[in-house]
Order: C-alpha cells, then sequence, then structure tokens
C-alpha cells in the first residue's frame, strides 16, 4: 500500500517504540496547545530531537497544536510555531479557523494540517480549508468510505487522512462538553476526563416522600454505560480506504502505553506489506481493547456503543521489555511477574515476531539464579533460543 502509517507518540521513548515498529509518520505534542495535556508530552529539546531522528529514518512527524485558542493564546502560539518551523516539523495539526490563519502569517512554510476537530464531513468544506492553505485534512470519523471517495473526487489535490484504529468519541468529531460541564476540565483545551466512559443512573424526587432516590437503568447486571463507544478497528478495510481517497491510515492512542502502540503499529504495518490478515488481525485483541466497530465506513451504524464497563484484558499478558542479548541470553526489565517453565513470546517488527520459548533459566542482575521473577521493573536476563533486539517485547498467552 502506498498510504501512510501515523501513529501516536506521548512521549519521547513511545516516538521511539513507533518508528521502530514501522510508522511512517509520528504526531505528537509539545506541552501546551495539544488536545492530551495529561499525556508526558515532548519538550523543545525532545520536539527537536524528534524531529531530527525520524528525518534521518526518512519518517515525518506532525504537531498538534488542535485545541480551541482564546485570545490570550495567541502570543505564546506565535513563539511555537516559530520554532516548529524552524525545527523543520513536517506539518502541524489545528482546528481552529484563527489558527489557521495565524500559521500563515508567523510560519508561513509550515505545512497545515486540519484536526478532525474540525469536524469535516463534506466536500465543500475541505476546498473551503484547501483556499484557505490547509494541505491535509483529518475527516470526521463519522463519514463514510461512499462520501469519502465522494469528497476525494472533487478535491483531489487535498490529503486525506482518517482514523483507522483507536478509541472512540461519543460526540460529534470529539467536540464534547460534557467533560467541562461535569468536571470543570474542558476538552477542546485538552483536559478530557472521559466521563463517557462512566457509569450513569438517573436521580428523581419522590412526589410522595418528598426523598431523592436512585433509579436503575441497567440493561444488564454491569449497569449502564450508554455513552461509552466501542474501539474503531479499521484493519480489514485499508485497501477500500485507499481506494476511497485516503492517504493517511491514523491510529488513537498518545495515552497508550508503549507495548500497546508497539502491538497495534506492528499489526497495521504488517498487513500494509502484505502478511495475512488472520495473523495481523488476532494481534488487535493481544491487547486490551473495547468491542471493536468499524463506526459508519459502511453507512448508518446504530451499533456503536459500548454497554460493558470495562474493556477486554487481552488475550495476552505483558511480561517485560527487552533491553538487549548477549549469548543466547535476553536482557529484560520486568513489568509483570514470570516465572521458570512458563512460556512466553516475542513481540517485535523483525522475525522474531511470534516466536516463543520456554523459559528454563533466570538470573537476577546481580547474577543470582532464580525460578521467580518477582521484582517490578528489575532487569533480569533469560535463556531464550531466539536473537531478540532492544525495544522488543515479551509477552504471555492467556
Amino acid at each position: 500500500m502506498k498510504a501512510e502509517l501515523l501513529a501516536p507518540a506521548g512521549s519521547y521513548a513511545k516516538f521511539l517504540t513507533a518508528l521502530q515498529f514501522g510508522a511512517d509518520a509520528v504526531y505528537l505534542g509539545g506541552k501546551h496547545f495539544s488536545l492530551r495535556t495529561f499525556a508526558d508530552n515532548f519538550t523543545e529539546e525532545e520536539l527537536c530531537s524528534a524531529v531530527r531522528l525520524a528525518h534521518e529514518k526518512g519518517k515525518k512527524v506532525y504537531i498538534t497544536a488542535n485545541i480551541f485558542a482564546k485570545n490570550s493564546d495567541f502570543p505564546a502560539l506565535e513563539g511555537y510555531f516559530k520554532n516548529l518551523e524552524q525545527i523543520g516539523v513536517d506539518a502541524v495539526i489545528v482546528s481552529d479557523p484563527g489558527v489557521v490563519a495565524f500559521v500563515k502569517e508567523v510560519a508561513p512554510t509550515l505545512d497545515i494540517h486540519l484536526s478532525t476537530q474540525a469536524n469535516t464531513v463534506n466536500k465543500y468544506a475541505v476546498r473551503f480549508w484547501k483556499e484557505q492553505g490547509v494541505s491535509r485534512v483529518i475527516l470526521a470519523r463519522e463519514l463514510s468510505l461512499a462520501e469519502i471517495k465522494e469528497i476525494h473526487d472533487f478535491v483531489p489535490d487535498v490529503e486525506l487522512e482518517a482514523f483507522v484504529h483507536g478509541a472512540m468519541c461519543i460526540s460529534y468529531s470529539g467536540r464534547c462538553l460534557l467533560s467541562d460541564y461535569l468536571d470543570g476540565r474542558c476538552s477542546n483545551r485538552g483536559a478530557c476526563v472521559q466521563a463517557c466512559r462512566w457509569r450513569y443512573e438517573i436521580r428523581a424526587l419522590n412526589a410522595t416522600n418528598g426523598q431523592s432516590e436512585w433509579l436503575p437503568i441497567e440493561q444488564d447486571e454491569k449497569g449502564t454505560y450508554i455513552l461509552n463507544s466501542k474501539d474503531l478497528n479499521m484493519l480489514a478495510h485499508l485497501e477500500a480506504l485507499e481506494a476511497a481517497g485516503i492517504s493517511s491510515f491514523k491510529i488513537e492512542g498518545r495515552m497508550k502505553s508503549g507495548y500497546y502502540l508497539a502491538t497495534v503499529v506492528n499489526a497495521y504495518r504488517r498487513r500494509m506489506d502484505g502478511e495475512p490478515l488472520s495473523v495481523c488481525e488476532q494481534e488487535l485483541y493481544a491487547v486490551a481493547h473495547r468491542e471493536y466497530t468499524t463506526a459508519y465506513a459502511f453507512g448508518k451504524n446504530a451499533e456503536t456503543v459500548h454497554y460493558a464497563h470495562s474493556q477486554s484484558k487481552g488475550d495476552c499478558v505483558y511480561i517485560a521489555d527487552v533491553i538487549g542479548y548477549e549469548d543466547g541470553y535476553a536482557i529484560v526489565e520486568m513489568r509483570n511477574r514470570f516465572l521458570k517453565g512458563e512460556r512466553l513470546e516475542a513481540l517485535s517488527p523483525k522475525d522474531s515476531f511470534l516466536r516463543s520459548f520456554t523459559v528454563e533459566e533466570i538470573y537476577t542482575a546481580d547474577g543470582a539464579r532464580t525460578d521467580d521473577a518477582k521484582l517490578v521493573c528489575h532487569r533480569y536476563k533469560i535463556a531464550c533460543p531466539h536473537v531478540l533486539y532492544a525495544g522488543d517485547y515479551l509477552r504471555r498467552r492467556v
């Protein structure tokens, strides 16, 4: 496939993971102006380093600045955009019309990508944004493949980007007021508390006794999660997306773990490179996820709500980060307890992917032999017949 695989990175370590596991481009945020203020995000030095490293590898970096800006934001935005232009970022992702105009004024060589927050759902809007200097539009998740194709045919010289995987917002294009209303944290300023994931009940005043009482509205014994969206999964339909005119496949998840990111990026990369759908799709069930959906890709869909309060934990347990490999031994940093005799499996962008082995020897960092790796974040050396690489992961199937 010629389309770009675009991965999220909420920290510098996750940026490295995204590159290692096959992303063509990475989107990330600085310490300000991004809609993921609870992610670690990137300092100025990390932004410079990320852009330099990505370009050395022939990859791209896009910076999110997609808040709905107030007047008081613009003095700081000016210096921010000028710095992004100077360090050579490949594009800035914005949603506010005023910010679009401002970028053109203060950083004229900086490419502009329009955020999905701008809820672009028709061809005339895409043409309008093109006339404003936008080079790529990240389409609203509410569009079908047929609608995307019509947009592409109408404005063929504008790049179109679409989300293909990850959490979905119950609100139209993510423009939610619920978090701000219930908790005082504004979603459109990057501080969403994900109130849509909460359990909801109704409280009513009893006219007979004057007491306020909770009234259950349970669809099952787990309660009611009427605003909780399923997770998007378009792995089986990438060819159709590309045929409709999508040039960038976007994975959601700047708040997700490095292990999650590696698993999902690896699955999409391998599928885009021609590996069997069955193998790649199995990977998406290895990590925690809500029930999957194709959302509105094939038209109107009333079945996008996830009525359970929790996610599936996935088919695998994340065991350890691989730090290196020496003389038949993997050096790992433990994340979940493992024992001698257990069978572990490699998650890797290389040939060791899916290779498994039984743990026969475990050594602590000081060389002591043990049968129980139980110290979280401690380093262990384990006998492994497969060559592993720094940045790989070990997991255990459940």
